[in-house]
């Protein structure tokens, strides 16, 4: 009797401690299928195994990392509105020696342009006057890859800006249809970080997009001894881009583009690294209507005059007045005409105090052709210098 109540026993416990394991296997398994548990027990008990890649997965609203900003709904509306522009200039060369000869050849130049209006009889575009400066031919390109050839209707050297024109009845309907008028933003309401884009016909390769940020507002770029205010982006400037346009983020048209002021002192061609800068539209937008409708460009009046400025560390070693030191006079300019003379010192203009070149040019900035200006001028008599005052009609 004790021996059957033993095997009894021993039977009851294997039993339960058989479905204690099955238990606890099918819990362990449950947790392995529900990714509770790393470990898969069947396969614990391989003595070899294979090795696998291990492969997160990715949650379709991703809360890190980098976002790429897609511009292409703005391009692709604005577009329509630039050119290229290709322009043909007479060039002449010799060779000298036994044989000498003078040839002509035409230069090839490339650049961009924009188009800004069009009346009953033309369509105006607005590119830099670089791009168009002492062409005999002028051709334009428009994004459905037809070209018409275009004439000069205005330019204005001081701030780089020309308008050329297309005759109406020179385009065909295709052509008429594929292109649009480019909307100008306000270039004052930009600030530095703003996002924005530059398009133009880079290396003249076509039409391509750079993207960046405004870098700075306002800085001042001398070439050729004049200077202007410019926008300053952090997007590729390459030579072909001049006249393209520099867009905010509505596709509003903020800054004209120029490979002139982004080129390296040897060469207008080569934009610096991650400095490009663009002309702003609002302060040439009055300058351009006047040029589309063909008149005379008055704006940027100058004195007249080269120079340098004479720093406080010059003014106590040599005992001279800081300011403008005149050192050439243009001969039939306001400057000629007054009677300004080399050496005099320019030390203000109109009750503004002169220390350096940027005085005169900031305070010229917005002034006129036949404007007048009184300076104050420093001038030597005997061992000693004198002041006097000076007017002055800009030219």
């Amino acid at each position: 009797m004790d021996n059957k109540n033993n095997k009894s026993s021993k039977i009851a416990i294997i039993i339960v401690i058989s479905f204690i394991v099955l238990i606890l296997i099918s819990f362990l398994i449950a947790l392995n299928n529900v990714g509770l548990l790393k470990i898969d027990i069947l396969k614990n008990f391989n003595t070899t195994k294979k090795a696998e890649l291990t492969y997160t997965e990715t949650n379709n609203k991703i809360k890190e990392g980098i976002y790429i900003t897609d511009v292409s709904e703005i391009v692709e509306e604005v577009m329509p509105s630039i050119v290229s522009i290709t322009s043909k200039t007479l060039v002449r060369s010799g060779y000298f020696g036994p044989f000498s000869t003078n040839r002509s050849q035409y230069a090839t130049g490339a650049g961009s342009g924009i188009i800004i209006s069009k009346t009953d009889n033309e369509l105006l575009i607005l590119t830099n006057n670089h791009v168009i400066e002492d062409a005999e031919e002028l051709s334009v390109q428009f994004v459905n890859e037809k070209s018409v050839d275009a004439t000069v209707k205005g330019t204005s050297e001081r701030r780089d800006i020309a308008v050329i024109a297309i005759k109406m009845k020179d385009l065909d309907n295709d052509t008429i249809n594929a292109i649009k008028i480019a909307t100008l933003g306000n270039s004052d309401e930009l600030k530095v970080g703003n996002g924005i884009i530059a398009i133009g016909n880079a290396l003249g390769y076509g039409q391509s997009v750079t993207t960046g940020v405004v870098s700075a507002l306002n800085r001042e770029v001398t070439i050729d001894n004049i200077t202007n205010r410019m926008i300053q982006i952090d997007a590729a400037i390459n030579g072909g881009n001049s006249g393209g346009a520099l867009l905010n983020n509505k596709g509003e048209v903020v800054g004209i583009n120029s490979a002139k002021y982004s080129s390296s002192v040897s060469s207008s061609s080569a934009s610096i690294e991650g400095m490009g800068f663009a002309i702003p539209i609002t302060d040439v937008r009055e300058l351009v209507t006047t040029l589309m409708n063909g008149e005379e460009d008055k704006s940027g009046g100058v004195i007249g005059i080269e120079g340098y400025a004479i720093t406080e560390q010059q003014s106590v070693s040599y005992n001279m007045p800081i300011g403008i030191y005149i050192s050439k006079i243009v001969d039939g300019s306001g400057a000629d005409k007054a009677g300004l003379e080399i050496g005099n010192i320019i030390v203000g203009i109109d009750d503004k105090e002169v220390t350096k070149f940027s005085d005169v040019t900031d305070y010229l900035y917005n002034k006129k052709k036949g404007d007048k200006v009184k300076l104050k001028i420093n001038y030597i008599s005997g061992r000693q210098y004198k002041e006097k005052e000076v007017e002055v009609t800009l030219s």
